[in-house]
C-alpha cells in the first residue's frame, strides 16, 4: 500500500495547524496586548467567528490524516505518527476547554464590559494558546522526523508522490 499521499497530507495539515497557531502567537497575542481593551474585545469577537470553522477543520485534518498514517505503519514510524495524533488532539482538547470557554466571556465582554478580573482571564486565553501552539508544533516536528527519516523505499515513494508540488526529501 502506498503510504506518501498520507505522509503528504498529514505533512501539510499539521504544518498549516502549527502556522495558523504560529501567527496568533508571534503576531496577535502581541498586538492584542498593544491596542486599548475594547479594541481587542471587538476584534477577537470578530476574529474568533472567522476562525471558528477553518481552525476546527484544520485541526481535524490534521487528527485525522496523523491517526491515518499511524494505522498504516508500523515500527518506529507508527510511534511517531501515534504521537503526532495525541498531540494535535491535545491541541484541539486545549481549544475547546480552555481558549474557547474564555472566547464566550470575550464575546459578552465586547457587549457588556469587561469585569474587574479580565486581565487574570485574558492572561489564562493566552496561557492557553501558547500551549496549544506547542503542541501542535511538536505534532508538526514528529511528522516531519518522520518523513525526514523514514526508510528509503518510504522516501522514494514519498518523492514520487510530492513531485510538482514542491516538497523534497533528500
Amino acid at each position: 500500500m502506498k503510504h506518501a499521499p498520507i505522509r503528504a497530507l498529514a505533512l501539510l495539515t499539521t504544518g498549516l495547524l502549527t502556522g495558523a497557531f504560529g501567527y496568533g502567537a508571534a503576531n496577535l497575542v502581541p498586538t492584542f496586548h498593544r491596542v486599548p481593551l475594547q479594541m481587542r474585545l471587538e476584534f477577537h469577537t470578530e476574529l474568533m467567528q472567522n476562525n471558528s470553522i477553518s481552525m476546527q477543520l484544520t485541526m481535524a485534518a490534521a487528527a485525522l490524516s496523523c491517526l491515518a498514517l499511524a494505522f498504516v505503519q508500523t515500527g518506529r514510524d507508527r510511534v511517531l505518527a501515534a504521537a503526532a495524533t495525541v498531540l494535535v488532539v491535545g491541541s484541539f482538547l486545549i481549544t475547546r476547554l480552555g481558549n474557547v470557554p474564555i472566547n464566550h466571556k470575550i464575546n459578552a465582554w465586547a457587549v457588556d464590559g469587561a469585569p474587574a478580573d479580565y486581565a487574570a482571564i485574558l492572561e489564562r486565553w493566552d496561557f492557553f494558546h501558547f500551549l496549544r501552539t506547542g503542541t501542535a508544533l511538536a505534532a508538526f516536528a514528529l511528522i516531519i522526523a518522520l518523513v525526514v527519516w523514514c526508510s528509503g523505499e518510504a522516501k522514494r515513494e514519498f518523492r514520487r508522490a510530492s513531485e510538482g508540488v514542491g516538497v523534497t526529501v533528500d
